[in-house]
């Protein structure tokens, strides 16, 4: 990779200005980092997907990303400056005399990007929650898309595009045509949900290009930056389609565990319960484009076939069922459920739904907010259940599966639940936790930070009373419950 001999001086004013490091390069991009300043370059190239010959797009497209980015980091990004023709300084950007430009941006160190994190194995459940709160973020400053064509339509060109462009690579001929047909039936069966999100204002200008390599730790938190800025119509897609980078990312680089445990946390936050039925054709085109870009790449094969493989995989999901875990407060059903999620269903696992979170959404506070006594009076619990029933059903007709995780102490909610299964024609089992008394009140004593405002007296209130007749498979959960939970609800082979 090279730049351009006509920003020759430009680039070496911004050597000089950075301390005269070679620049990091991409094929559209030159990124001069110095101790207290980074500049970024946009190489005056065409390359078909995008066109920055022309000087004026150059500086329209560093305004843009300044534009994008600024809002979620503002303290990452700093500036737009123009270059004279000579390079001897720069200037504000509308100066007559600026000939090209280039966006300041404060240094990061290279262990803070995210992809860094996760290769030393830094990204732990702390982190991945604070991933997960700064998509929602994200997502909340998102621009409404204009009305525009069908989003069936416009996602079957993709999938054409893909799939010509994986033949094009090199890819495998009859691994990808029958990728491509196997796209088709998704396709056909997802297009009202498709619709129904776009009339719901879920099609937005997003992020476009969001995976773990373009997020930092900045001021303590996952900050997203450099988001797609050169093409409005590609980053102008379903919310959900835009998570599934990060998801497919997650999956690759930590596994299912963190990939599911951060987009449950984005469905506790967002309600967006929708999105689980289309991920596993959204993380398939996510797949394939990875495969045939790396298949362009000199000694990438292993990879883009490994990609390919995902491709595939994840239009052939396991068949949607619903566990339902219960039990008092402090017997782990939470814990349980987390470890239990990403062991079944399509990837990146179960969606999780957790009484608990649902209540703080409803409220409209975050899950580790405290809520008044008067937020837990029987309406508002039955609201919950309500809630957490529809939204089980939801996910279940839309062939994900789901694990329900509540205290469950009433008959009649245990019995809701179950019928919840039943109207999805969908396998049921229906886990209960007990331990004794005297454990479960140092558990609810200790937990600090968490969705569940139950204190000890809320436990030996429920304790007192009768729980009626318990079918559902009892577990001790004294210790760890996880080995026979996985027995009880016939996991082992999922």
């Amino acid at each position: 990779m090279t730049i351009p001999a006509t920003q020759a001086r430009a680039a070496a004013l911004l050597a000089r200005l950075t301390g005269g490091a070679q620049p990091v390069e991409t094929h559209i991009s030159a990124v001069f980092v110095g101790p207290d300043r980074v500049l970024k370059l946009k190489k005056a190239v065409s390359l078909g997907f995008l066109d920055f010959s022309a000087a004026a797009d150059r500086r329209r497209y560093a305004e843009r990303e300044l534009a994008l980015n600024a809002p979620s980091a503002p303290t990452l990004y700093r500036a737009v400056h123009g270059i004279p023709a000579e390079a001897d300084r720069l200037l504000p950007p509308d100066d007559p005399a600026a000939t090209d430009w280039a966006l300041e941006m404060a240094p990061v160190p290279p262990a803070d990007f995210l992809d860094a994190v996760a290769a030393r194995g830094a990204l732990d459940e702390a982190m991945q929650d604070a991933l997960a709160d700064a998509v929602i973020a994200l997502q909340a400053g998102y621009e409404p898309a204009r009305p525009g064509s069908d989003p069936v339509m416009r996602f079957a060109a993709v999938l054409r595009g893909n799939a010509r462009a994986a033949m094009g690579a090199g890819l495998e001929s009859a691994r990808v045509l029958a990728w491509r047909r196997a796209t088709g039936p998704w396709l056909r069966q997802l297009a009202p949900l498709l619709r129904a999100r776009s009339a719901e204002g879920r099609i937005r200008r997003c992020h476009g290009d969001l995976h773990l390599g373009n997020l930092v730790l900045w001021e303590g938190r996952p900050t997203p930056f450099d988001a797609l800025e050169f093409d409005e119509e590609l980053a102008t897609v379903d919310t959900g389609y835009d998570l599934a980078f990060l998801v497919a990312d997650l999956l690759r680089r930590c596994g299912r565990e963190a990939a599911c445990r951060v987009l449950n946390r984005v469905v506790a936050l967002g309600g967006d319960v929708g999105m689980v039925a289309a991920m596993p054709l959204w993380l398939s085109c996510r797949a394939m484009i990875r495969a045939h870009c790396l298949a362009r790449m000199e000694g990438q094969k292993a990879g883009s076939d490994a990609f390919l493989a995902e491709a595939e995989a994840y239009l052939t999901p396991p068949p949607a069922r619903l566990v339902a875990v219960g039990g008092l407060q402090g017997t782990g059903k939470t814990r349980l459920g987390r470890a239990l999620s990403p062991r079944f269903g399509a990837a990146p696992g179960a969606l999780h739904l957790r009484s608990d979170e649902i209540r703080k959404r409803l409220a409209g506070v975050a899950p580790e907010d405290a809520l008044p006594p008067g937020a837990y009076t029987p309406a508002a619990s039955d609201a919950v259940h309500d809630a957490l029933f529809a939204a089980a059903e939801t996910a279940l007709r839309g062939g994900q599966c789901v694990l329900a995780d509540a205290a469950f102490l009433d008959q009649a909610r245990r019995a809701g639940i179950e019928a919840v299964a039943r109207r999805a024609g969908v396998p049921f089992a229906g886990l209960w936790l007990e331990a004794p008394l005297d454990l479960l009140r140092k558990r609810v004593a200790a937990r600090r930070g968490d969705a569940s405002d139950a204190t000890v007296e809320v436990l030996e209130h429920a304790a007192r009373h009768s729980l009626g007749d318990i079918t559902w498979n009892r577990i001790d959960a004294s210790a760890d419950p996880l080995a026979a939970a996985i027995a009880a609800a016939h996991l082992s082979s999922c």
